[in-house]
C-alpha cells in the first residue's frame, strides 16, 4: 500500500494536468485523491507503520509505548493523524472562505472600482509591471494568498479578455510567491520558520529580499517583449453599478475591507492565534460595517447586497480543490513518504544550498509548508555557538533562510505549487498545461536567477 499511495497521488496529479483533455473538473479529481490516499493508508496502516517509516508514528510511539499494537496503530490513524491534520486543513480553508469573502465584498460595493479607476494606463507592459510590484510588496505585508485573491479581482475590473487575464494572472502568482517570500507574515512557510524561531525579520528581509526581487524581475524581463501591443479593453460599467453607492460608501468599504485584511498578520503577531481566527474576526466586522451602510436603503439593495448573499457567490469548487489536494499530502506526509524524500536529499546531497533547491523544486508539485515542516522535524534549530556545518542550522542560518527563498519561489515553476497558483486556478479556471507551457519555464529561470543571487549575496557579504 505504501507503493500503492504514491502511484495514486501521481496519478491524481496527472489527471488534474490533464483535466481540460478528460473534462472532468479538478476539483473532483483532487476530492478523489485525497481521500482514496487515507483510504488506502488505513487498509494498509499496519504494514507501514510496522516498516518504520512514518515519522509520526515513531514520535507517538515514544510518547505513548502501550499502542504499539495493531489496534494502537488503527487508531493512530484513524483518530489522532486524521483529525491532527484536519485541524490544519481546516485553519486554511477557513483563511480562504475569510479572504474570499471579504474581497468580494469590497468588489460588490465597487470598493475596488476606485483602484482600477486610479490605473488609467492602457499599456499592457506597464500595466503588468505596475500590477507585479504592487502584488509583489502588497504580499509581503498581507500573504501571497489574500494577496492573489485581491489581485485577481483587480485585474477583473482591468480587462476583459481570457487569455489577457490569464498572463496577468500567472506574474501575479509569480510576484505573489516572490513577495511572500522575504516577510515573515508572507507566506504559510515563512510563519513556520518565523513561530518556530528559525528566521526573525531583520534578516530574512535582508537575505531575502534582493533573491525574491530578481525571481521576479527576470520573467517580466522575459514575458514583456512578448506582449501584444494593443491596449487593455476594459469590462463595461452599467449606470446603475455608478449609481447604486456613493464615492464615499464604495472609499469606506474599500478602506474597511483593506484594513481588515492588513489587521490578519497584526492580530497574528500579537496573539500567536491561527491566522484564520483574525481573518474571521476581521470578515464579521465588515458584515456589520455593511449592514450598518444598508440599514436605510431600499429592500432590494439591502437583498442584493448583504453579507450573507455574497459569501454564497465565493467559488467553493476552489476550496474544495484544497480541501482535496492538502488531504492527500497529509497522507504522504503520516504514512512517511514525504520523509523518506527528505532523508534522500539528506544523504546523497549533503549541502544546505542543494538541500534547499530540492526542496524548492519538489514544492513546485508537494505542499511547500509540508516540506517545511518536514525539513524542520529533520534539521533541529542549532546553538548560537555552532561550528561547522552545524552553524547553518543556528537561528538565521543559511539554511534556514536559504529554505524560505526557496520554498517560497519553487512554487511558481508550476500552478499546483503554491496556495496563490491553486486559488488563481479555480478562480480564473487556468488550465495547467498552459502555465507549464507559458509560464514554468520563466519561472525556473526565474527562481535560479534568485538563487545564483541569494548565494553571490551570502558569499560576498
Amino acid at each position: 500500500m505504501f507503493t500503492l499511495m504514491i502511484i495514486a497521488f501521481i496519478a491524481g496529479y496527472a489527471a488534474i494536468a490533464l483535466e481540460n483533455k478528460l473534462r472532468i473538473n479538478k476539483s473532483a479529481i483532487a476530492l478523489i485523491t485525497g481521500m482514496l490516499l487515507w483510504t488506502l493508508y488505513a487498509i494498509g496502516g499496519i504494514d507501514i507503520l510496522s516498516s518504520g517509516v512514518s515519522e509520526a508514528w515513531n514520535t507517538f510511539l515514544a510518547s505513548n509505548p502501550d499502542s504499539n499494537s495493531n489496534y494502537g496503530m488503527m487508531h493512530f490513524i484513524t483518530h489522532n493523524q486524521i483529525y491532527e491534520h484536519l485541524t490544519d486543513i481546516a485553519s486554511i480553508l477557513f483563511f480562504l472562505i475569510g479572504a474570499m469573502t471579504i474581497v468580494e465584498i469590497i468588489d460588490r460595493h465597487q470598493g475596488l472600482k476606485i483602484l482600477t479607476d486610479k490605473i488609467t494606463t492602457r499599456n499592457k507592459a506597464k500595466l503588468l509591471w505596475i500590477l507585479c510590484f504592487l502584488t509583489f510588496f502588497l504580499s509581503a505585508l498581507l500573504d501571497n494568498l489574500t494577496t492573489t485573491i485581491v489581485m485577481i479581482a483587480v485585474i477583473r475590473k482591468l480587462m476583459t479578455d481570457k487569455t489577457n487575464r490569464w498572463v496577468f494572472t500567472s506574474m501575479v502568482i509569480i510576484a505573489a510567491n516572490s513577495g511572500g517570500a522575504w516577510s515573515p507574515v508572507g507566506d504559510v512557510t515563512t510563519i513556520m520558520l518565523w513561530i518556530g524561531g528559525q528566521v526573525t525579520t531583520m534578516p530574512l528581509l535582508a537575505e531575502v529580499l534582493i533573491p525574491s526581487l530578481v525571481t521576479l524581475i527576470i520573467p517580466l524581463l522575459i514575458i514583456t517583449p512578448r506582449i501584444k501591443k494593443t491596449g487593455v479593453i476594459r469590462p463595461f460599467s452599467t449606470e446603475m453599478e455608478q449609481m447604486e453607492f456613493s464615492y464615499k460608501e464604495r472609499l469606506l468599504i474599500l478602506i474597511a475591507g483593506l484594513s481588515c485584511l492588513i489587521f490578519v498578520p497584526i492580530f497574528k503577531t500579537f496573539t500567536h492565534l491561527p491566522p484564520y481566527v483574525g481573518m474571521l474576526l476581521a470578515l464579521g466586522v465588515l458584515w456589520i460595517i455593511t449592514d450598518i451602510i444598508h440599514k436605510k436603503k431600499d429592500d432590494e439593495i439591502k437583498r442584493q447586497y448583504d453579507a450573507s448573499r455574497i459569501i454564497r457567490k465565493i467559488d467553493t469548487s476552489t476550496i474544495l480543490y484544497f480541501l482535496g489536494i492538502l488531504t492527500a499530502v497529509s497522507a504522504l506526509q503520516s504514512a512517511g513518504q514525504l520523509a523518506l524524500m527528505s532523508h534522500f536529499f539528506d544523504e546523497h546531497l549533503g549541502n544546505v544550498y542543494m538541500i534547499d533547491l530540492a526542496i524548492g523544486l519538489l514544492s513546485s508539485t508537494i505542499d511547500n509548508s509540508a516540506l517545511v515542516a518536514g525539513a524542520m522535524g529533520m534539521y533541529p534549530l542549532e546553538t548560537v555557538n555552532a561550528t561547522g556545518y552545524a552553524a547553518n542550522f543556528i537561528q538565521d542560518g543559511t539554511f534556514w533562510s536559504f529554505l524560505a527563498y526557496c520554498a517560497g519561489t519553487g512554487g511558481n515553476i508550476l500552478i499546483i505549487g503554491s496556495a496563490a497558483g491553486v486559488a488563481a486556478m479555480g478562480l480564473e479556471k487556468i488550465s495547467f498545461v498552459w502555465y507549464m507551457k507559458n509560464f514554468s519555464r520563466m519561472a525556473i529561470t526565474g527562481y535560479i536567477g534568485g538563487a545564483i543571487t541569494y548565494y553571490l549575496i551570502h558569499v560576498i557579504f
